[in-house]
């Protein structure tokens, strides 16, 4: 699959704004592909959260991806799911998934970016790759220079996920990444729509 540039993450302690206000704005900033995460609410919050979500971002034309739950992705139709390494595994959602969702996978080094390789994902996350402030107990750094030898021995798309930044981005693409997750600094300025503009500009001009 091709992923966009950017690949905006909701986190709605972090924002104070529901899942369906921030795709609201990533999406008036460009963003097409969006996951949702939340890891407080309970199951039905995020159900409910996620539904909402949903209905706008049908009507916006824009993909939503579920964090962990395959759940609350089947029964809110969403376009697929984002597992992590303690969740059920890909080959277990993609049987309940089927093969026209979306499937993508949380690795955290070499090896395990080389299993998932083989597994029935669409795409691999691979971080953190700076210090993160928006998971508990975050995985050791990868950096750039392990991530471009993740990218070297990988089939796949491969997701930067971590602390990344705006200043940052340009180098975490050039190191291989096909796409930036990022959380934390969407919301740095204020402006979530502004920021994504940004970052969508970013990759616009190194495309020229």
């Amino acid at each position: 699959m091709r992923l966009p540039r950017l690949y905006p993450i909701t986190d709605p302690r972090l924002s104070g704004l529901s899942h369906a206000q921030q795709v609201r704005r990533f999406a008036e900033g460009g963003a097409n592909f969006i996951q949702l995460r939340d890891k407080w609410a309970t199951p039905k919050a995020f159900y409910e959260a996620a539904l909402e979500a949903m209905q706008l971002a049908r009507s916006l034309k824009v993909k939503i991806i579920i964090n962990d739950r395959v759940d609350i992705a089947l029964a809110v139709d969403a376009d697929g799911v984002h597992l992590g390494q303690d969740d059920l595994p890909p080959s277990q959602a993609r049987a309940l998934l089927g093969e026209k969702k979306i499937l993508g996978y949380s690795t955290h080094d070499l090896k395990q970016a080389m299993v998932a390789d083989s597994m029935p994902v669409d795409y691999i996350a691979i971080g953190p790759i700076f210090q993160t402030a928006t998971k508990v107990n975050p995985d050791p750094v990868i950096g750039l220079e392990k991530l471009a030898q993740v990218k070297s021995q990988l089939a796949k798309p491969l997701v930067a996920i971590g602390g990344i930044t705006l200043s940052q981005a340009a180098v975490v693409l050039a190191a291989g990444a096909d796409s930036l997750a990022v959380i934390a600094d969407l919301f740095a300025t204020g402006d979530p729509a502004a920021q994504v503009k940004a970052y969508q500009r970013l990759d616009a001009e190194a495309a020229t």
